[in-house]
C-alpha cells in the first residue's frame, strides 16, 4: 500500500504526538511516584524523628530541657496536664480522622455510579447539638481541670524553712540574689534538693531590670514572666539532685537565645559548702596585682562588682566568685582562661549584640586582667 506524500506527513506527525503524548504520560506518571515516595520518605522520617526524640525528652538532667522528664512538684503536675489534654485531643484526633477516612472510603466515586446530585439535607437539630454541646464540654473540663492545677500550685503554702532567692533578668543575664545569707551572683543558680516528707522548696521572687523576661527551667516549673514594676513569684522543690537547664522564654532583644539558666540542686552538704565559699571575700592574690590595678582603673568597675576592691557596679554579673561558675556570657561560653580571654578582648565573639562593650585593652592588659580574674574562685 502506498501512501500520498501529505498522507505520509500526516502519519509522522500523528507518531510523533503519540510519541510525546506518552512520553508526557510516563513523565506524569514518574513525576506523581516520585512525589509519592517522597511523602513516604518524609513521613517516614519524621515519625522516625518522633519515637526516636520521646526517650531523648524523658532522660533527664542531662538531656534536652522537657516538661517530659519532670523533677518538681510544679512539673509533675504540669506534666500530668499534658498528658490529660494530650489525651482527649487525641481522642478528638482518632475519632474526626476515623470517620473522615470511613467516609472517604465508603462513598467514594464508582466507574458503576451514575452521576447524580448527592441527598441535600438541611437542618438536622441533633447534629447541631451535638457539635454544639460536645465541644463545650470538653472545654469546660478542660478549663476546670487547668484552672485546678493553677490554682494548687499558686497558693501552695509556704513553709518557714524555705530558701529564698531574688531573681533580676537583665539584657542578657540572670541576677541571683540571696537575702538571708548575703550572696549575690549570676547565671547559675544553686539550691538544694527537697524531700518529700520533709519539703524544702526554692522561692524565686522575679524581677525584671529592663524588659520584659521569662523565667523557664522546664524540669523544675511552669514558665513566669519578669515584667518591669510588677514583681511576680514561682517556687521550686526538686526532688533529684542534678544540674537542670532552662532559658529566657520571653524575647527580650538580639541576645535572647543565649540568655540561658543554669540551676544546680545540691545536696545539703554541697549547698552548705557552696554557700561558706560564696560568703568568703574576694581572694587577694598579690602575684596577680597588675592585672587588679588595670580592673579598676578601667570602666570595668563601672558594671562589676568585686567584694574587697573599688569596684562596686550593679549593671554587670558580680565578679566576686567568678571562677566557681562553670561558664560565662549566661551559658553561651565553658569558663576557661581561653574563653574569657576571648571575652574580656571582645564579647562579640560569643554574644554578638550584647550589652558589654569591648574595652579596647592591649592583649597584655588582657592577658594581666584575665590572669586577676581567675583567682576569684
Amino acid at each position: 500500500m502506498h501512501l500520498k506524500p501529505s498522507e505520509r506527513g500526516n502519519s509522522r506527525r500523528t507518531l510523533v504526538c503519540k510519541r510525546r503524548i506518552c512520553t508526557i504520560g510516563m513523565q506524569r506518571t514518574m513525576h506523581r511516584k516520585r512525589c509519592l515516595y517522597l511523602m513516604r520518605s518524609r513521613l517516614w522520617f519524621l515519625v522516625s524523628l518522633s519515637l526516636g526524640a520521646m526517650p531523648a525528652l524523658a532522660q533527664g538532667t542531662a538531656s534536652t530541657p522537657s516538661i517530659f522528664a519532670p523533677e518538681s512538684t510544679p512539673a509533675h503536675e504540669i506534666y500530668g496536664l499534658s498528658l490529660f489534654v494530650l489525651l482527649i485531643t487525641g481522642t478528638i484526633f482518632a475519632v474526626v480522622a476515623g470517620l473522615l477516612a470511613f467516609v472517604i472510603v465508603r462513598y467514594r466515586a464508582r466507574k458503576s455510579d451514575e452521576p447524580h446530585e448527592p441527598a441535600q439535607i438541611y437542618g438536622s437539630l441533633q447534629v447541631e447539638l451535638a457539635w454544639t454541646i460536645v465541644p463545650l464540654l470538653i472545654v469546660v473540663v478542660l478549663f476546670l481541670t487547668t484552672a485546678r492545677i493553677i490554682f494548687a500550685v499558686e497558693d501552695a503554702p509556704k513553709p518557714e524553712s524555705a530558701l529564698d532567692v531574688t531573681v533580676v533578668g537583665h539584657q542578657f543575664w540572670w541576677e541571683f540574689r540571696y537575702p538571708k545569707l548575703g550572696i549575690v551572683t549570676a547565671n547559675e543558680l544553686h539550691i538544694p534538693v527537697s524531700r518529700r516528707l520533709d519539703p524544702e522548696p526554692t522561692y524565686l521572687k522575679l524581677y525584671s531590670a529592663d524588659v520584659d523576661h521569662s523565667f523557664w527551667v522546664p524540669q523544675l516549673a511552669g514558665k513566669t514572666d519578669l515584667i518591669p514594676n510588677h514583681p511576680n513569684e514561682m517556687w521550686l522543690d526538686p526532688l533529684k539532685t542534678g544540674l537542670y537547664l532552662g532559658q529566657c522564654a520571653q524575647f527580650c532583644g538580639i541576645e535572647h537565645a543565649k540568655m540561658l539558666i543554669r540551676v544546680y540542686v545540691d545536696t545539703p552538704r554541697q549547698f552548705n559548702e557552696w554557700v561558706k565559699n560564696q560568703q568568703r571575700p574576694a581572694v587577694e592574690d598579690a602575684a596577680v596585682a597588675d592585672g587588679r590595678r588595670i580592673f579598676e582603673t578601667e570602666a570595668c568597675v563601672n558594671c562589676h562588682t568585686i567584694q574587697g576592691t573599688s569596684a562596686h557596679g550593679t549593671f554587670g554579673p558580680d565578679l566576686t566568685h567568678l571562677m566557681s561558675r562553670a561558664t560565662i556570657a549566661a551559658g553561651a561560653a565553658d569558663n576557661t582562661p581561653e574563653n574569657l580571654r576571648a571575652w574580656v578582648y571582645n564579647p562579640d565573639t560569643f554574644k554578638p549584640g550584647v550589652m558589654m562593650p569591648a574595652m579596647q585593652l592591649s592583649k597584655e592588659d588582657v592577658d594581666k586582667v584575665v590572669v586577676y580574674l581567675t583567682t576569684l574562685h
